[in-house]
This record gives C-alpha cells, structure tokens and sequence, in this order.
C-alpha cells in the first residue's frame, strides 16, 4: 500500500505504527489539540477509516521484518527457553568439601557455594534462557525465564493445544436459540442495523483492498 494521500494520514499513521498513543498521534499529525476528550474521539474515529488501519499493519510488518522478528525467529526464541536445562548455567553440590586450599569453606558453612558457568563458555541456548544474574548479600543469584510459559507459548503457535469453552445459558441451564421468526421488532431492528453497518466495513475494506492491489500493478 503506498504512502496516503493525506500527509496527516500518514503521520498519525507512522505515530501509531511506532506505539505511540491515539491522543499523542492525533497531535503529533499536526491536527489541532482540544480538550482530550475531543481529540481522543476524533483520533478513535481517525483510527477507525479503513485505509488508515491497512497502511497501520503495513508499517507494523515492515518494520517486523527489519527487526527480523519472524515467526520462525519467535519460535526458535521460545524453544531455548522451553528446553533449557539450569544445569548448563550453575553448578551446585560439589563433593568433598575442600578443606585444604586458600578458598576452603568459604562460606563457613563447610559446604561449596552455587557456581555460575563463565560467560565466556556458557552455550549461546543457555545464555538467552537466562534471565537474571545478580550478586546479593547472601551470594550470587540466578534467575531463568519462564519454562512454562514458553511452552505454553510455543505449543500454542504449533497448534498443539485447542482450547474449549463451555457456554451455558441463564442461571447455568441451556444456551436458548434465538431466530428471527422469536425476536421481538426492536430486536429485529437492532440486529439489521449491526448487519448492515459490518457489511459496509467489509465492503469498504474489500474496496481498499483491491485499490491497493490496482496500484500495485500500475506501478
């Protein structure tokens, strides 16, 4: 999609594309600033035009791309995070106690401290599922990103899990169908009027959709 033809478009666009707020986008866009109820209205209804949105998700991914955050980057992410093992990074338990050399019991309890593998050996898998790595009063602490999580994440982008849900109705009984030939007039109105308002947002996307891919193939 090329760049919109109205510049302030375009501002707020790239405004929100790099996080910035609705409210400091409408203003950055150099539209003039009201009260903020005013402006986050006309930002919301700004947000809201169909090709607004369109050149938004293009400048998200374009910049996703120089990032090189692809999916299969985020997913190679998450699974030195699922898979680690904190043995590769600490070492803990070591036996006999030392009681010979300069560094024997030096903790007074006649027991070796957790030691950290050295940055400059640990494994490059190991190192980004750590999280934390701090010296306190009472010896070094380690931290590791969320296992859990990870997989959680990393089964969910596999499609490995589906989630169910179970609805039920008033009061925990039975979902009632509700047809057109039971709602009640205002019903009736009120469902017309979101059907028809949904079909003119798909139209109209539909429409900038394909003017995009016209100009695509004029260029």
């Amino acid at each position: 999609m090329p760049v919109l033809d109205n510049p302030r478009h375009e501002l707020f666009a790239q405004a929100i594309a790099k996080g910035a707020s609705q409210r400091e986008a409408y203003k950055s866009a150099g539209y003039e600033a009201g009260a903020d109820t005013v402006v986050d209205a006309a930002a919301s209804r700004l947000l809201s035009d169909v090709k607004v949105k369109l050149r938004i998700a293009e400048l998200l991914e374009v910049a996703a791309q120089a990032a090189g955050a692809t999916a299969e980057r985020i997913a190679a992410e998450l699974s030195k995070i699922a898979f680690s093992d904190i043995r590769k990074a600490v070492q803990w338990g070591k036996s006999p106690v030392d009681q010979t050399s300069d560094n024997a019991d030096p903790n007074g309890l006649r027991i070796y401290p957790v030691e950290l593998v050295p940055s400059e050996t640990i494994d490059e898998n190991t190192a980004a599922a750590v999280s934390e790595v701090s010296l306190t009063q009472t010896g070094i602490k380690i931290k590791m990103h969320d296992k859990m999580a990870a997989l959680n994440s990393l089964a969910k982008y596999r499609g490995m899990f589906i989630e169910k849900h179970e609805l039920t109705g008033k009061d925990g009984g039975p979902i009632e169908a509700v047809g057109w030939s039971n709602m009640s007039l205002p019903e009736k109105r009120d469902f017309a009027r979101r059907f028809a308002f949904l079909l003119s947002d798909g139209l109209r996307a539909s429409e900038a959709l394909a003017g995009s891919d016209e100009a695509k193939e004029q260029r």
